[in-house]
């Protein structure tokens, strides 16, 4: 077997590390297998110094038989490729502390943010870091989550701080990685950090308390009653602010507070039977507001509990029912309703009233319980139409009510099924049969005199045309009216000639003044367009047509 030897080349950058004397300190490093000598040149202490600056090594080797020896050995190199792989022999390190401040009442919110140094290898399980919160929040109001892109720790309020309560928070807050460290690394006091965070005061509302208060009243209180005072606490201790009351939901109009010391009174009877009301359950909503800037407003919820009186009356139920004109059988059931509760409703006491006197001669009322009565008709048989039957109901609460309350009852004809038959027809708007016909009866006798007021009219029509005026067209002095669209001379026109204004047809040519007509004058010619009437008549012409006229009339 012959011996080798191995050196590195000189200017290969591990030279620097290899020296003389290395060549018999890491002699026990050589491997000797087949008469070759393999070199192992790994050196935990060594590489894992410059990892961070040289993650990959290239050597080259060379191998010299005769035990090295230049002159007689031969040689021959081969190159070694070492890279280096990370190991977690670098914890994370807090650079500073760390300042934040945040509002009360938030969550969600980041409050500072943490950021670390990290030698090794970043976004590997070596580089990533976790942190938590070791000591100065025992009550858990922060988190912090690492961002994963620049391995930042994010300080978060996951509940609410109270700056009444803690004005400010000391935390100690802790880094490592996701995985441990190496072996033989221990965690430096530099992986530990302070957070101061500061909380900020706001304005917060007033709270109602409690919320929703509940209170019991028996209903029917008369308005300006006083119920209860509903006030609120400003939480803001360290603020001196006024608070005033309003109403913003009361759906019945039933209750008033007072602005200032919130006192709760009625301005309306309360009624437990009323549609707002649910399960005995009235609701109302009142808000708080302070004078703060800005102002914060706070609502509460006053629950009334309505206990029941004997407030109501029963009434008859069902109102209406039907009935054939030969009842087969001839009784019907009925029942009370009270929106009243027990023990202010039944058991009912039922009776017919005994006016009108033909009620109970024809009808009786027999009960079959406490709850309802059956109505039995003591005739044969009754004709179609519409009877109201008065029923007296008394309830049973503590001073019990009566009421009076009418049963309507249709009697129709039925089918062989019992079931009645063109009811709209026979009843319709709620009349009997002989309304119906009386009702037929004055539409038919309206229609007749309209016919014949309308034969009349048209008689008197041919009438007139018939008779004609006894006088002849061109003696009727209205035709002979003639219209000028002009006015008579004022003063300044004394010169003009009246006289035409009753007859210029009759004027003589040489009578009409020459330079005093008008522009807008009528031209004085007789070349007419369309042929001319006579003149008017005289006055006794016109004395003998009236007289003609006042004849005639008296003959008709």
């Amino acid at each position: 077997m012959t011996s080798m030897d191995w050196e590195p080349v000189q200017g290969d950058p591990a030279s620097r590390l290899l020296t003389a004397g290395d060549k018999h300190q890491h002699r026990d490093k050589r491997v000797w297998m087949d008469g070759w000598m393999i070199i192992l040149p790994i050196f935990d202490s060594l590489f894992s110094v410059y990892f961070q600056k040289v993650p990959q090594y290239t050597l080259i080797i060379q191998a010299t038989d005769m035990e090295g020896n230049p002159t007689y050995g031969l040689s021959n190199t081969a190159t070694t490729v070492i890279r280096i792989t990370d190991v977690n022999d670098n914890p994370p390190e807090f650079t500073t502390d760390f300042f934040g401040e945040v509002h009360e009442n938030r969550v969600n919110v980041i409050v500072a943010n943490l950021t670390v140094t990290d030698k090794d290898q970043p976004h590997t399980p070596a580089w990533r870091t976790v942190y938590r919160i070791i000591a100065g929040d025992p009550a858990g109001h922060f988190s912090i989550p690492t961002d994963p892109t620049t391995n930042e720790g994010l300080i978060t309020v996951v509940k609410l701080v109270d700056f009444e309560l803690t004005r400010s928070y000391m935390l100690t807050v802790e880094a490592e990685n996701e995985i441990p460290l190496a072996r033989g690394i221990h965690i430096p006091r530099q992986s530990t950090a302070t957070v101061s965070v500061r909380i900020l005061d706001i304005n917060e509302s007033p709270e109602f308390s409690p919320n929703p208060k509940t209170i019991k009243l028996e209903e029917g209180l008369p308005a300006g009653s006083l119920l209860t005072t509903f006030t609120a606490q400003d939480p803001d201790r360290f603020m001196r602010q006024t608070i005033r009351y309003s109403k913003i939901y009361d759906p019945a109009s039933w209750l008033d507070i007072d602005p200032v010391y919130g006192r709760i009174s009625t301005i309306a009877i309360l009624d437990r039977e009323s549609p707002f009301v649910k399960n005995n359950l009235y609701n109302v909503t009142f808000t708080a507001s302070d004078n703060g800037i800005p102002p914060a407003t706070g609502t509460g919820t006053l629950q009334i509990h309505l206990l029941d009186i004997n407030d109501n009356a029963p009434n008859v139920f069902p109102p209406e029912v039907e009935m054939c004109e030969k009842p087969d059988p001839n009784s019907l059931n009925i029942t009370a309703n009270d929106p009243d509760l027990t023990p202010n409703a039944g058991p009912f006491a039922f009776e017919l009233a005994s006016r009108p006197s033909d009620v109970r001669r024809n009808w009786t009322l027999s009960r079959l319980n406490g709850e309802s009565a059956q109505l039995h008709l003591r005739i044969g048989s009754l004709a179609s139409g519409i009877y109201e039957l008065p029923v007296v109901i008394t309830d049973s609460g503590n001073l019990p009510m009566s009421n009076t309350s009418f049963l309507r009852v249709k009697v129709c004809p039925c089918d062989r099924h019992g079931d009645c038959v063109d009811m709209e027809k026979m009843i319709a708007a709620g009349l009997g049969t002989g309304a119906i016909i009386s009702i037929l009866i004055c539409i038919i006798i309206l229609l007749v005199l309209v016919l014949l007021f309308v034969m009349w009219m048209k008689r008197r029509d041919k009438e007139r045309q018939a008779k004609q005026l006894l006088i002849d067209p061109e003696d009727d002095v209205r035709d002979n009216i003639l219209k000028y669209d002009e006015e008579g001379g004022g003063e300044e026109d004394q010169d003009y000639d009246l006289s035409q204004l009753q007859q210029p047809d009759s004027l003589e040519p040489e009578c009409v003044k020459v330079g005093i007509r008008r522009l807008d004058e009528r031209p004085l010619h007789h070349d007419h367009q369309y042929p001319l009437r006579s003149a008017a008549p005289q006055p006794g012409d016109i004395g003998d047509f009236i007289h003609e006229v006042r004849r005639l009339v008296q003959s008709l």
